[in-house]
């Protein structure tokens, strides 16, 4: 990004046209706010129709700033129309931001006719440059993008087993680490999603038969099956702590759990680097001796028993095998592993796919829509700001104000809160460390490489950390505009006023201007989960009735529980950073992520132990408690106005009274006891809706 923005600029300053250049390079940074992660060709086609948003939104810019009301007008129906877009996804959203950035950039130009088709030609040059870069830059390097990604999923995964490895540790407090554990399934859940549009939805990652493509594919299928068999590993940690605490297994479990942490993010890098190591330490001995504890264990005379233990070993041993593929997968010798592993799952049903039907936006025009109470407020709050800028005219560049309104309104209040916090926070921070710069360095040549790397610093961590971005982004900008001319520490104070202004007017109008709250939200996400479980809990159902079971079809409603556990974490987070008189139920609504993700778990782990068996079918007993558990949770769905599923199974299974005769194994009679379990998860479950529900009506 760094390169695309500031290439035309230093080749137009060679040419010594800097005006020229500063204005490629306003079109390429417009452009470079559409260049997100994802396939290259929703990239091409998004930056295509960006750059013919930009070119036209610059011309009509140019005429309407003629005027003042006509401007007004303008900027009211852009930000409405743009703001919009969201309903398309976030790059159609980030095609509508650039035309707006388009917008502000040119209110401050005063252009004769000609000079108007002239300005927005060049500003259309410079995106078009920033786009054939971008995309020369993937041909070059067509996996980059797909292992950094795929990179971080791993570090996330791993940071996930180190908080699952906390319940294992007798000083952790179980809610607390509760919490975390919700908290990191949001950023595994979030970049699972990324990974897989980037993965699936790219040609040159599926359908090439390069050992370079089969292995992001092959290590991300291995990465969710992973992090299922984490989830799986979920067990009532009160009772397992006060039955083996003096055992000596716990701490084992707990520092092997580390370990494995330790070994993914090795993994990570790997992945990153694209080189090849070997595994850290061999876990095997780790597994054998934490074996031999659970057998002592299990010799207690108090008769306890250590099946619960066995399970949790099980569990280890396939995740130890399953970063031992990932490692396989990176070594050479391997070669041959990669086509012959099954490729039995559709991976086009793993991704979704967006529509953008003219009717989609026609039916958000109503304030029963979220994005559309967003658009309308963005709209009337940027009009706002531009009124406020002519009134009280603070300098030449008071369209800061709308560009601050623009980047901090989102749709809900609490993402507003923090992004105003965000952009506040790093614009002050960042107006001190540039009036320091450039009190002190004079040199013009030693301020353009501190310009290069604050904007190698905003563009690396704009996705990462916004406040490091925006510390980095303001000295950027300040050392720019003196290479242009425009100097004086006028011009931080300036920013720094049209920052708070802007601030200021979007935190009072995402608290006053048709607000979006959580609580009016939150019964649809736990809707969508208790959904997604019974759904995931059905398929568990038929494979012990002794139905087959499409292995596509099964990961597809593991994903979907994943996906809506995400969500509704996410939105829980938001909520608690909601004014207190919006918090409606959250008491209750933490307790139902929390038995939500107990759900989830505990469903995950039977299918964990079902796989890979040719199973019989299961007794009567277990077969009657998923049908009591499905009952309760499509009867909690129906009171939040949700979609239920019904479980199909043979009378004759769930009465046969000779089965039950029958002395359950050890198998049996642990599934009996995790089926109990959900059971009584799923009547929790329906008492918090029951007090959610009573709250937010």
């Amino acid at each position: 990004m760094t390169a695309g923005i500031l290439l035309p600029a230093l080749s137009a300053l060679y040419f010594n046209r800097l005006d020229i250049g500063f204005t490629l390079s306003l079109g390429a940074a417009c452009m470079s706010v559409i260049d997100s992660p994802g396939p290259v060709l929703h990239k091409r086609n998004a930056m295509t129709i960006g750059n013919a948003l930009i070119f036209l939104v610059a011309v009509i810019t140019g005429f309407a700033r003629l005027n003042p009301i006509t401007l007004g007008i303008e900027i009211a129906l852009f930000c409405f129309l743009f703001s919009l877009l969201i309903v398309y996804g976030n790059r159609a959203a980030s095609v509508g931001t650039a035309g707006l950035l388009a917008m502000i950039f040119m209110i401050s130009k005063e252009l004769t006719y000609v000079e108007i088709f002239i300005f927005s030609g060049i500003l259309l040059a410079g995106g078009i440059w920033y786009m054939l870069f971008s995309l020369l830059f993937f041909r070059i390097r067509p996996y980059r993008a797909a292992q950094q990604i795929l990179g971080e999923n791993v570090a996330d995964i791993a940071q996930f087993l180190r908080v699952k490895a906390d319940f294992y540790d007798a000083s952790t407090d179980i809610d607390d680490n509760y919490h975390k554990l919700v908290t990191q399934q949001i950023k595994v859940s979030h970049n699972q999603d990324n990974v897989r549009e980037m993965l699936f939805k790219t040609r040159v990652n599926v359908k090439e038969s390069t050992n370079a493509s089969r292995i992001l594919v092959l290590t991300f299928v291995d990465l969710v099956d992973m992090f299922e068999q984490i989830m799986a590993t979920h067990y009532d940690y009160g009772y397992i702590r006060q039955k083996f605490k003096d055992t000596g297994v716990l701490e084992s479990i707990n520092k092997l759990l580390h370990k494995m942490a330790d070994e993914l993010d090795y993994v990570g890098f790997m992945v990153l680097s694209n080189l090849r190591y070997k595994r850290l330490t061999d876990l095997n001995k780790d597994l054998e001796a934490l074996k031999i504890k659970i057998d002592e264990a299990g010799n207690n005379p108090d008769g306890t028993s250590n099946l619960v233990l066995k399970k949790i070993l099980i569990n280890l041993r396939d995740l130890n095998q399953k970063i031992h593929n990932i490692y396989d997968y990176y070594n050479s010798s391997s070669s041959q592993l990669l086509f012959e592993k099954s490729n039995d799952i559709q991976i086009s049903k793993f991704v979704s796919h967006q529509e953008y039907a003219p009717h989609i936006f026609f039916d958000n025009l109503t304030l029963g829509s979220g994005a559309f109470k967003h658009a309308l407020r963005v709209a009337l709050v940027c009009l706002v700001g531009y009124i406020v800028s002519q009134i009280f005219p603070l300098g030449n560049h008071s369209y800061w104000i709308l560009l601050t309104i623009i980047v901090i309104l989102k749709p809900g209040f609490s993402l507003s809160k923090e992004r105003n916090y965000q952009r506040l926070t790093g614009t002050i921070a960042g107006g001190i460390v540039g009036v320091i710069v450039l009190y002190f360095i004079k040199d013009r040549t030693a301020l353009f490489f501190i310009m290069l790397l604050f904007m190698l610093g905003t563009y690396s961590f704009i996705r990462l950390n916004y406040v490091i971005a925006v510390m980095f982004m303001t000295p950027f900008i300040l050392i720019m505009l003196k290479f242009v001319g425009i100097t004086g520490y006028n011009v931080v104070q300036e920013r720094m006023i049209d920052t708070i202004i802007g601030s200021s007017i979007a935190f009072i109008a995402s608290y006053f201007v048709f607000p979006s709250w959580e609580f009016e939200l939150i019964k649809e996400s736990m809707r969508d989960v208790i959904y997604a479980n019974v759904n995931y809990l059905v398929k568990i159902g038929n494979a012990l009735a002794g139905k087959p079971v499409d292995i596509t079809e099964y990961k597809l409603a593991r994903k979907d529980v994943f996906v809506q556990s995400a969500n509704l974490s996410s939105s829980f987070q938001r909520m608690t950073s909601e004014p207190k008189s919006k918090q409606r139920g959250i008491k209750d609504i933490h307790k139902f992520v929390v038995l939500n993700h107990i759900l989830s778990s505990y469903i995950a782990m039977i299918a964990a132990g079902l796989k890979g068996k040719s199973m019989a079918t299961a007794r009567p007993d277990a077969l009657r408690s998923i049908k009591k558990s499905l009952a309760v949770l499509n009867d909690t769905n129906v009171k939040l106005h949700g979609p239920t599923i019904d479980f199909k199974v043979d009378k004759q299974l769930t009465e046969d009274k000779e089965a039950e005769t029958l002395e359950p194994s050890a198998d049996e009679a642990l599934l009996k006891d995790q089926l109990n379990f959900i059971n009584k998860i799923s009547n929790d479950i329906a008492r918090a809706t029951d007090n959610v529900v009573s709250v937010n009506n």
